[in-house]
């Protein structure tokens, strides 16, 4: 493996961050706390607890995993697609790498840098409730998987994306209304009949109830479903952008 061209792809990546560090770092976590201004304060003040949780408290691996989320596959979309705006991924594909190490540099710089921030809000939540992790070591593993999984899914989207707006489409519109319908907020179990059926349709879900068990020791699905799912998704990434640099999708064009 050409360890020098994953590291420059990566050191490359990492530095994009420095120097958007307001829009990288600092936005996001002033989103998160203003949510948890609004949502610990204004609706914990009604809702006390949820299964033994504080309201406070419930809410905060929802939040991280929305912000897991979106900056998971924005950094990676953005990572690949600029390039491609630019012309220079020629350059990339007729240099000696292979698609593998391409996709280690560009995913790896954006897990990496997902993490950081989830990292970074989780030790902020800590000034606005208090905090303790029951498993740290799963709570780590769907982290980093979780990461992984959607900087995978954000390269495929850099990849599709011709233009600005199909950049943004997909995490505005589709992932932001799942994470928000997949349980951040709430319990599943305070649905409807009905909508908890509609829920069990949703991949997000699953990720933030598994997340919350790593927290809590509290979940709306077992943690072997969580698991499953997320392995599902991150197969089907990985076959997807294995069929992207087999065929060439978008990239020799």
């Amino acid at each position: 493996m050409n360890r020098y061209a994953v590291a420059a792809i990566y050191k490359f990546e990492m530095a994009r961050t420095k120097r958007t560090l307001f829009q990288s770092i600092i936005s996001p976590v002033i989103s998160t706390s203003l949510y948890f201004i609004v949502f610990g304060s204004a609706i914990g003040s009604r809702i006390t607890e949820i299964d033994g949780v504080s309201y406070g408290a419930f809410i905060v691996p929802g939040l991280i995993m929305l912000s897991l989320l979106t900056q998971s596959i924005s950094n990676a979309s953005f990572g690949i697609f600029f390039p491609k705006f630019t012309g220079t991924i020629y350059e990339l594909l007729s240099a000696p790498v292979s698609s593998f190490e391409v996709l280690l540099g560009y995913v790896g710089a954006a897990a990496t840098k997902s993490i950081l921030l989830a990292l970074i809000i989780l030790a902020t939540a800590h000034f606005f409730v208090p905090l303790e992790i029951a498993h740290p070591l799963w709570m780590l593993f769907f982290l980093v998987m979780t990461a992984i999984t959607f900087s995978l899914f954000g390269f495929i989207i850099g990849i599709w994306a011709d233009n600005f707006e199909k950049l943004q489409v997909i995490p505005l519109i589709v992932i932001t209304p799942l994470v928000f319908l997949g349980g951040t907020f709430y319990s599943v179990s305070m649905l409807p009949p009905f909508w908890q059926t509609v829920t069990q349709f949703n991949p997000v879900f699953y990720l933030i109830s598994g997340f919350r068990w790593s927290f809590y020791g509290v979940a709306d699905v077992s943690l072997i479903t969580s698991i499953f799912v997320m392995s599902g998704f991150l197969a089907f990434c990985l076959l997807a952008v294995v069929w992207i640099f087999k065929s060439g999708y978008q990239m020799k064009q």
